[in-house]
């Protein structure tokens, strides 16, 4: 199949930041695109809104025809009434959304950002340092940009820049010229079994990299590999490593905060470079540094990637600044441990001696169930933690296993487990310096309510 010949393109889960991305694509190259979404949402108005059709019931009699290609997400249930109908009559190619970026990455020089944690926030930047340096990338972003207001980059050169998930191994069908490599932390072990499953599987993605092409790794990451794979990487591949280790390709060094910005010094083909960006935080300097690599090797010139990030405003819920006054208010999208560790270092940088109130919301029975005491470790840091139920997303109840799994397990004696109202309640009383939001599900929904009580 080639996808430049379709005509109409229905995707079932549209709504979906990644789905959102795949639609936006197809609708800019001139095809008709329409879908289905649970919710409506404000994404949902905006696709609307740029032409596409969508409708917020499984009935098969709002399914538009002549339909050339159905493109689904695996988060939609296997009981859904549509997906079910196509993929009994065989008639129309029915494919996963991890399969469509595979043939789009086979038709294009790409740049595929893979890793436990990180990817959004690299994909993003790498593809706004792309665009300041004049190439005019495409993008398929995990999140929304807030210089751009979009998470889909439309351009006219060859390079195309994506995210590489590894849920479901759905990052095994893509072909870059340029992988990079962030992170393998345990994570999606309802996937996964084990550690050893994830590694593999984040080795094997490697290897769908384009003969002769480029692998940007973690240098702290080194040592997951067997010496024999690390060398025939090498040998298969121009290899480059990142990190504060001095032994790496290139080493980050001299890490400060001055007048409210993250800076650095990079060390880079024999170059010391002053990096200064909005981001804080190691892992946002991590994620700097593997974007401006990825740029370099795919053309861009140092001094202009360096340059752009300066005037980088991040995206939505990736330590997103919602309030700035007497109470800073940060929106982060954080729902795994290593995560959390993160965001709320970056908050301590930029925040020291600072009160920070931390409100969680916990991420799958199962994630709760494999990760209860790393969340406890980490949001031991925050001066007051409170604690969501757990967002449930496509899982059904685990028995035993809900938000008192972390609390107990929470050394500081400010703790909490609240419902909504009983949160905002909280925030009214404004006894903190800072405040921040964690987590992958609906929290975001409270974000415009503590907003209005931090703003009055």
């Amino acid at each position: 199949m080639n996808i430049n010949d379709l005509r109409h393109i229905y995707f079932i889960g549209i709504g979906g930041i990644g789905m959102s991305a795949l639609a936006r694509y197809f609708r800019y190259k001139g095809m008709m695109v329409s879908g289905y979404d649970k919710t409506e949402t404000v994404l949902t108005k905006k696709l609307v809104g740029e032409g596409i059709n969508i409708h917020y019931l499984d009935d098969l009699s709002l399914i538009p025809e002549d339909i050339d290609l159905v493109v689904y997400t695996p988060a939609i249930p296997y009981l859904h009434k549509g997906l079910k109908r196509f993929k009994e009559h065989n008639s129309i190619p029915v494919l996963k959304r991890s399969e469509v970026l595979g043939m789009i990455s086979e038709e294009n020089d790409s740049i595929a950002v893979a890793g436990t944690h990180g990817k959004t926030s690299t994909t993003g930047i790498l593809a706004h340092v792309m665009k300041s340096c004049g190439v005019d990338v495409s993008a398929f972003v995990g999140g929304i940009l807030t210089d751009y207001e979009t998470n889909y980059f439309a351009g006219d050169s060859n390079w195309v820049v994506l995210e590489a998930d590894e849920y479901d191994r759905s990052f095994l069908t893509l072909h870059p010229e340029i992988s990079i490599l962030q992170s393998m932390d345990a994570d999606h072990l309802d996937i996964y079994k084990d550690d050893k499953s994830i590694r593999d599987s984040f080795v094997a993605f490697l290897n769908k990299t384009s003969f002769g092409g480029k692998l940007i790794i973690n240098h702290d990451l080194k040592s997951n590999f067997k010496n024999a794979e690390w060398e025939e990487l090498k040998s298969f591949y121009k290899l480059i490593t990142y990190g504060i280790d001095p032994n790496a390709t290139v080493v980050i060094t001299e890490m400060k905060v001055e007048d409210g910005m993250s800076t650095f010094v990079l060390k880079y083909n024999g170059i010391e470079s002053k990096v200064a960006q909005y981001l804080p935080g190691l892992h946002n300097r991590m994620n700097a540094t593997a974007a401006i690599i990825a740029s370099v090797e795919a053309g861009c010139n140092l001094e202009k990637a360096i340059n752009s990030l300066s005037i980088f405003k991040g995206i939505k819920r990736r330590f997103e600044f919602v309030v700035r006054r007497d109470v800073t208010y940060v929106d982060d999208y954080a729902h795994h441990p290593t995560e959390l560790n993160a965001a709320i270092s970056a908050a301590r940088e930029l925040f020291p001696n600072k009160k920070i109130l931390g409100i969680f919301q916990p991420h799958l029975y199962s994630r709760t169930k494999d990760f209860a005491l790393g969340f406890a470790e980490a949001l031991d840091a925050l001066d007051e933690v409170v604690l969501m139920d757990i967002y449930p997303a496509r899982e059904e109840p685990i028995t035993g296993v809900d938000s008192n799994m972390i609390l107990k397990n929470i050394i500081n004696e400010q703790k909490s487990l609240l419902d909504t109202n009983e949160i905002l309640n909280k925030i009214r009383q404004k006894n903190y310096d800072v405040v921040m939001t964690l987590g992958a599900g609906d929290i975001d929904l409270l974000v415009p309510e503590i907003k209005n009580i931090l703003m009055h």
